[in-house]
């Protein structure tokens, strides 16, 4: 059994190296080969916080990591899923400019989106967790370990960076052409 060192950084240690490849091996076939070994030492880490609770049989704690692994991918699943959803979902909460044709809402879409692409990280998070998660202000400064007042600034500072980059984007070009070729239909 690799947990009965007597030494908790031992114990860790022994885990680590008798899980370490067959982790990164199970987050490369599930996952980007880029990102495995940062999956895999967030895992790691994760066990380190919880290493009271690894199981002692080493089959077990084996298993166990494997699941903590899993569930760290299924929350970066999930969380891709949710930034992408958001650009839709920003459409529909208003910023989209209303317009009588489908042309303009497709192109205004297509803005949006591609808007949100050049945010920064930090303001995507700070709209997402506003618009997307519908967290208060309070709610999503407790997510981000900041204060509420430093969370309205930081959302502040998105929507008007979303806003900026909203009204300076040129337009798509493959929608302008083809706005521009059935203008130019008789």
């Amino acid at each position: 059994m690799i947990l009965h060192h007597p030494d908790r950084a031992d114990a860790f240690r022994a885990l680590y190296e008798a899980v370490y490849p067959d982790l990164l091996r199970f987050v490369q076939r599930r996952t980007n080969t880029a990102l495995a070994e940062d999956v895999v030492s967030e895992a790691l880490l994760v066990v380190w916080r919880r290493f009271a609770e690894v199981p002692r049989n080493q089959d077990d704690a084996r298993a166990w990591t494997f699941g903590i692994t899993r569930n760290i991918m299924l929350n970066a699943h999930r969380g891709e899923q949710r930034r992408q959803a958001l650009g839709i979902r920003l459409t529909d909460t208003g910023s989209e400019p209303h317009s009588s044709s489908h042309e303009d809402a497709v192109m205004s879409r297509v803005d949006l989106s591609r808007a949100w692409h050049l945010l920064s990280e930090l303001h995507q998070e700070a709209l997402g967790l506003a618009v997307f998660e519908d967290l208060s202000a309070a709610q999503a400064a407790v997510v981000l370990g900041i204060s509420p007042v430093a969370f309205r600034l930081r959302l502040s500072r998105a929507r008007r960076a979303l806003r900026l980059l909203l009204d300076h984007l040129p337009p798509s070009a493959n929608m302008s052409a083809s706005a521009s070729e059935r203008t130019a239909t008789p």
